[in-house]
């Protein structure tokens, strides 16, 4: 089974980091109304965040796995729940890539498989050098035509 790219931490860590800066937000918030705890009970919260934060990006990275098989994209990941997503190619619609701002600055990107279906009909693989999202991107949809003219006989 296939890994990310480890840079893909860093677009999570990111995350945490506006997570607990709108902890810290709100806890300042609160400040207002208990002066005294104010200073320890908002870098208390921010540093909690960033911890717990870091430990769930550590974990996420080394759950996160996914193989192309000969019918399907199979992918493994969750940190408290775990996840197994099973995509038939027969069900594969189109597939995007896609790079935001702080994986073009990481040279990374992610690819996304949009599938027929109303439940969850999007599966995302992020944490994928550009080179490596177009191989995939061309991969899937090649793969995608193929069982469409394999299941219409």
């Amino acid at each position: 089974m296939e890994t990310l790219n480890p840079r893909v931490r860093v677009v999570w860590f990111v995350s945490v980091l506006v997570l607990a800066a709108l902890v810290g937000g709100v806890l300042a918030g609160v400040r207002r109304f208990l002066v005294e705890f104010a200073l320890t009970l908002v870098g208390a919260g921010v540093l909690a965040a960033a911890v717990i934060g870091v430990a769930y990006v550590l974990f996420k990275y080394r759950t996160w796995r996914f193989e192309i098989r000969d019918d399907d994209l199979y992918l493994e990941r969750g940190v408290f729940t775990r996840v197994t997503t099973v995509v038939p190619f027969v069900r594969v619609q189109h597939v995007d890539t896609q790079r935001g701002p702080i994986e073009r600055l990481l040279g990374l990107g992610s690819v996304v498989v949009y599938t027929a279906g109303s439940r969850g009909a999007d599966v995302t693989i992020p944490g994928l050098t550009p080179e490596r999202a177009s191989e995939l991107q061309g991969r899937l949809r090649n793969l995608a035509v193929e069982s469409e003219y394999e299941d219409a006989v």
